[in-house]
């Protein structure tokens, strides 16, 4: 007789809202200070989400596993008109494995077509190759055009996606 696998806890989508705001910070500076040095438009933008996300026609979600809480976000940003960057996505260390990265990305790909999205492109880094190839799987592809236009927004971005659905 063998073990059954240990069930995953269900997941929960969630909005922002701003008694949320905090898991917003904590979840990026945790990946980000692990990986990279806090840039200011990290700090500009973790400090005030609100402002920075939401108020200029973004939008912020979070997944939350049953019976732990919140473990990931992701922001939309508004980049102009009918187009959005992907921003800010992190999982806590502690729920990786969970299924919360991919669960959380296909909620931000589906809430920025409900946006009526022309343009949805990432920034990132080669260090981030678990997130890379989660990227690609759900359909980016890297973008030469998107790093020019964009890629200088942190000192740490080498890469650049732009999402191209199949």
């Amino acid at each position: 007789m063998t073990d059954a696998a240990p069930s995953r806890p269900a997941l929960i989508l969630r909005d922002y809202s701003d008694d949320l705001a905090p898991h917003f910070h904590d979840i990026n500076a945790e990946w980000i200070e692990a990986m990279f040095v806090m840039e200011d438009l990290d700090r500009a933008v973790l400090r005030n989400p609100r402002g920075k996300i939401i108020d200029p026609g973004g939008v912020i979600l979070f997944v939350e596993a049953i019976g732990i809480g919140i473990v990931g976000t992701c922001a939309l940003k508004k980049s102009g008109e009918g187009q959005f960057e992907l921003t800010k996505m992190g999982v806590t260390s502690t729920a990786r494995g969970l299924g919360a990265g991919a669960f959380l990305l296909a909620a931000a790909i589906a809430r920025a077509n409900a946006l009526g999205t022309d343009k949805l492109y990432l920034l990132t880094s080669k260090r981030c190759e678990a997130a890379i190839h989660l990227y690609e799987q759900a359909g980016f592809t890297h973008d030469t055009e998107i790093m020019r236009d964009y890629g200088s927004r942190y000192d740490r971005c080498d890469v650049a996606m732009r999402y191209r659905p199949c």
